[in-house]
């Protein structure tokens, strides 16, 4: 791996600053401090510590499948298989994107209190070695798609052409988190596909559940993107945290209500029983809320704890209703 030599200042990638560490370029320590110093920043550049970042990509996968399975009936072994599988691809996919996005980032993000430390802007890794990188992560999560039904491909398009459409998004709308939140949340019709269904994307329960968690990623994103505010007004940079700052509550709130009503149309089309909804939509219901309202968005360590924090809430939430659903010997419509 090409590493550059590191600028003065900085010890082992820790500079002090505490914005740093809220994906800033800089881990909190722990695991990534046995790794060999060349590896640390491509761990830094792939958002693994914490691994917040990977498991929103995993997470929308693995309801795919569960909420497929829970539908179908699908056996244990294939969903222990595929979750498997789509674990695996979402590592690759989740470095290849982020490496990709501060790739193309770096100008700004040299500009930004919190990512002036990234790997690239500190001059920790080369742009060529980043480019270099992102391909050969992609590639290796492109390879897993062999293991997963034909149809699946399909799915991944979306996914794809929004990756390496967001960095630019960026520039060009003020809705950032809606990109985001389309290519992120895709990961439902592939695991769904994956699973074996046919054209997921028709069936209201699954638009439903999609919805939901598109509005999650733009609720979770306007909150992250609340850290950068006054840096991301003098740069140029665009996103709905600006677009709404004061109304970002009020706007928050709004999705908000609109993400509880998709976990429940979920739940309502696909006959689901008193488990999920009293996992997953009084789960989403409560943590998101919690969220939107406790938050302080003029405080970046705040919007960083909730967004780090908060979000694992929401996530298990979805997840238990689903696998509840899917267990449950009970399972059967809560109407």
């Amino acid at each position: 791996m090409e590493v550059a030599q590191k600028p003065n200042g900085i010890a082992n990638g820790k500079p002090q600053s505490s914005l740093s560490t809220q994906y800033g370029g800089v881990h909190a320590g722990g695991w990534v401090d046995y790794l060999p110093s060349s590896f640390v920043p491509y761990i830094q550049l792939c958002r693994l510590s914490p691994p917040v970042a990977f498991f929103i990509i995993f997470f929308p996968h693995f309801f795919g499948v569960v909420h497929a399975a829970s539908i179908r009936q699908s056996s244990i072994e294939d969903v222990l298989r595929v979750s498997l599988i789509l674990l695996g691809g979402s590592f690759f996919c989740n470095n290849a994107s982020h490496a990709w996005n501060d790739l193309i980032d770096a100008p700004v993000d040299k500009l930004v209190a919190r990512t002036c430390t990234r790997p690239i802007p500190r001059g920790a890794i080369t742009p060529r070695a980043v480019f270099i990188f992102t391909c050969i992560q992609a590639l290796a999560a492109a390879s897993f798609l062999l293991l997963l039904p034909s149809g699946t491909r399909l799915a991944t398009v979306p996914t794809i052409i929004g990756t390496t459409y967001y960095p630019y998004a960026k520039r060009h709308t003020n809705f950032p988190q809606v990109v985001l939140g389309f290519f992120l949340t895709g990961g439902i019709m592939i695991g769904s596909s994956a699973m074996g269904v046919f054209e997921p994307w028709i069936d209201k329960s699954t638009l439903s559940l999609l919805m939901a968690s598109i509005l999650w990623v733009v609720i979770f994103d306007t909150v992250y993107a609340h850290q950068d505010l006054e840096d991301d007004l003098k740069v140029g940079v665009k996103s709905t945290a600006i677009l709404l700052r004061n109304y970002a509550r009020l706007f928050l709130f709004v999705l908000y209500l609109a993400m509880s009503a998709c976990v429940f149309a979920c739940g309502y089309f696909a006959n689901m029983s008193l488990a999920f909804f009293s996992v997953t939509v009084g789960g989403c219901f409560l943590s998101v809320g919690a969220m939107v309202f406790l938050v302080d968005l003029k405080d970046s360590a705040s919007c960083w704890s909730w967004f780090s924090q908060g979000f694992w809430m929401t996530g298990v939430a979805i997840s238990g209703g689903l696998l509840a659903e899917y267990v449950s010997p009970l399972n059967g419509s809560f109407w």
